[in-house]
């Protein structure tokens, strides 16, 4: 088991008087710009996701579930499914995409947002040099992301069609690593693995990762820089009237003549 399930509840519920949400924001400002490019009306949205009050005020209307193992999303009953910033705390991530595909009518939209790979590669490089320095061992510290790369496979492995994946890079700049942590904290991003230190962190591995951070990390506009990537994942439930791949062979003109080309060939 990755994901200490009742650690990451325990945190949400926390902070939930008065999060930080601005990265939810901008997940749901770019959901809204995607979906005005979609040459469809949704009249049954569902969405996923771990802070209700926030999805549901920007999405009324849709039916808004938890992020829980088991989603609580009826099969067939949603024409659009929004799985929004929590789908990198899944214990399975493809059962969620398989669950939400099952939830979606046929040609039904699946739009899922999360944080990929490229967030917080400074703070866990940061974090597990002071912790080699000071104690000569590792511990985990930031949760492990998937990579874009990996996450598209999922779409396909999840039955959807049609599938995309796309990412916005995030350039994010604080006054030092402390203020990063903090915002971590009121974001409920903080460590609940599993396998985490139960321990508290030793003032001597914190202090040496903020003068890691500020020293190998420092924003060129003053202060420290903090990555974030936000991956943007889109597929279809399948449906007879979507678009086919033409079979292999069958195009009935050349893309050199195309192209207004010449064709060279390959030799053996």
């Amino acid at each position: 088991m990755l994901i200490d399930r009742p650690a990451l509840l325990r945190q949400r519920a926390r902070v939930a008087r008065a999060p930080a949400m601005f990265l939810h924001d901008l997940a749901a400002a770019e959901i809204e710009d995607r979906l005005a490019m979609v040459n469809k009306s949704f009249t049954a949205p569902g969405i996923v996701c771990g802070w209700p009050d926030f999805w549901q005020a920007r999405f009324p209307g849709a039916a808004v579930v938890a992020d829980d193992p088991v989603l609580a999303l009826a099969p067939g009953a949603h024409d659009l499914v929004i799985h929004a910033l929590c789908l990198h705390w899944a214990e399975d991530p493809v059962g969620q995409l398989v669950q939400a595909r099952r939830a979606l009518r046929p040609d039904g939209l699946l739009l899922a947002v999360l944080f990929g790979g490229g967030s917080l590669q400074e703070l866990r490089a940061s974090m597990a040099q002071a912790e080699a320095d000071v104690t000569g061992g590792l511990s985990p510290r930031v949760l492990p992301m998937a990579e874009i790369r990996d996450l598209g496979a999922l779409l396909q492995r999840a039955g959807l069609a049609l599938p995309v994946a796309d990412r916005l890079p995030l350039d994010l700049r604080y006054g030092d690593a402390l203020a990063l942590m903090r915002d971590l904290r009121a974001m409920a991003e903080t460590n609940a693995m599993a396998a985490r230190p139960r321990r508290m962190l030793r003032r001597a591995v914190l202090a040496r990762a903020c003068d890691i951070y500020a020293t190998s990390f420092a924003h060129p506009e003053g202060g420290i820089r903090a990555s974030a990537e936000m991956i943007f994942l889109t597929g279809w439930a399948p449906d007879p009237g979507q678009p086919q791949p033409l079979r292999p062979g069958s195009a009935a003109a050349r893309l050199a003549d195309a192209l207004g080309t010449r064709e060279n060939r390959l030799d053996d």
